[in-house]
């Protein structure tokens, strides 16, 4: 699975933006997806996933009410709809795939997209 980030750019604080993350593949609909994220000099984040099997959505606590995921299989593609952005939402955001969601950046998530930049200003 090839995945490709897309959608981020500058956004003042309490807009909206949505990512999108396409994958290539025949077996996309098989594959949980989640979004993470990576301010500069911090960790790699968990923000969101959306199982294969029934959909069921998961949320990091810092995102919770403002953000989210959802997913088309029938476009090989994952959403990120964000809400009332926030400056400490400024990231460069990845998407990745799993066979089993992992609300951390473990081995689990498989293939990993290139990251799509989001500026939040004040």
């Amino acid at each position: 699975v090839q995945l490709q980030a897309s959608g981020g750019g500058l956004v003042q604080a309490g807009g909206s933006l949505r990512l999108s993350c396409a994958a290539s593949g025949r077996t996309f609909s098989r594959y949980a997806m989640g979004w993470f994220r990576q301010a500069p000099g911090k960790e790699r984040e968990f923000v969101a996933a959306i199982n294969w099997s029934d959909d069921t959505t998961y949320y990091g606590d810092s995102v919770k009410g403002r953000f989210t995921i959802s997913r088309d299989n029938a476009k090989n593609t994952v959403y990120l709809q964000m809400s009332s952005l926030k400056p400490e939402d400024t990231a460069v955001y990845y998407c990745a795939a799993a066979r089993v969601v992992a609300m951390y950046p473990n081995g689990n998530w498989v293939y990993w997209g290139q990251g799509t930049l989001v500026t939040v200003s004040s």
